[in-house]
């Protein structure tokens, strides 16, 4: 009876973590004190994860949304229109939206890792695209590029860095690792990685980061690699495979969230991204937690079991 009371505060897992990353924020339920108070912070910020999730235009959220049961569930007067959804994701800063994600991140975190990819900025026609092809002349593919930081003990998703550019990976590691405030912490990274520069930044930030030495020159007579930090990691420590959860991380982003960024401003891609790191560390944090509720769940059925048995069988 008790598991169904407490089943009962909520009309599914995901209202529930919702409404608990809302008060971990510490954000006003609104941010006029004076004026339109039709929509509530706790509202904007669940229905901008909503039209991030369904991976629609914006027209065809609004018709969609009207018809589920979350207009009811969070309490809206009136489902909001296209434009003040736009305007909504304007409202919220790439600085927020790394606040929001980082409050999703598990309590304690010891070993990481960091990896950078691309994404395609727009999907075009492959039927327009070969005609393009015939005439000599292919449009301009948007690139942008992106470095994440994750945890890979949970696999969520630490910081991030977006680029428009194709910039190289360790300029998108050193800015995440000036931000980062997790101290005593280990990091890998690939050849890719490999930088005096940043192993100096990532120390500095608390990070004992090791990336593996690319191949000397054959004809450089100096067969030890430049720089301290460097030297130490010519021999690979023996948890360096666990680095390859970052690819892992990278595919389920790729094949079930981002197949493309829809947004065309740069700064709008850059909060798309961010958003879609938001909702990737929601559904990881919900996984997490069914896998524990499971585990005492058959605890508890194992335990009643037992209790029903005879004296002989439960010693």
């Amino acid at each position: 009876m008790l598991q169904q009371n407490i089943l009962s505060e909520f009309n599914n897992k995901l209202e529930e973590q919702l409404i608990k990353l809302f008060h971990s924020l510490d954000l006003p339920l609104h941010f006029n004190k004076t004026g339109n108070k039709e929509f509530t912070n706790y509202q904007r910020l669940s229905i901008i994860i909503f039209f991030y999730r369904s991976k629609k235009s914006l027209r065809e959220f609004i018709v969609e949304f009207q018809e589920s049961k979350w207009t009811s569930w969070l309490g809206l007067s009136k489902v909001p229109q296209k434009s003040t959804l736009h305007d909504w994701i304007k409202i919220f800063s790439v600085k927020i939206i790394r606040k929001i994600s980082k409050v999703l991140l598990p309590k304690k975190i010891k070993l990481t890792a960091i990896d950078g990819t691309g994404f395609d900025s727009w999907q075009r026609s492959r039927h327009y695209e070969k005609r393009a092809l015939e005439i000599g002349h292919l449009p301009h593919m948007p690139y942008a590029k992106a470095g994440i930081f994750i945890d890979l003990k949970s696999q969520s998703i630490i910081d991030f860095e977006f680029n428009t550019n194709n910039r190289h990976d360790v300029k998108l590691a050193e800015e995440i690792f000036k931000r980062n405030k997790i101290k005593n912490i280990i990091g890998l990274g690939d050849k890719g990685f490999d930088s005096e520069n940043l192993h100096e930044i990532a120390r500095a930030s608390g990070i004992k980061f090791y990336a593996p030495v690319r191949k000397y020159d054959k004809r450089s007579l100096l067969k030890r690699p430049k720089g301290f930090y460097r030297r130490k990691c010519i021999i690979k420590p023996k948890f360096y495979n666990m680095r390859n959860i970052t690819e892992t991380v990278n595919s389920v982003l790729k094949r079930t969230q981002i197949h493309f960024l829809r947004s065309k401003d740069d700064s709008m891609k850059e909060k798309e991204f961010g958003w879609q790191v938001v909702w990737y560390n929601l559904k990881r944090k919900i996984t997490i937690l069914k896998g524990k509720g499971s585990q005492t769940f058959f605890c508890l059925t194992l335990g009643f079991i037992l209790s029903g048995q005879s004296p002989s069988l439960q010693r």
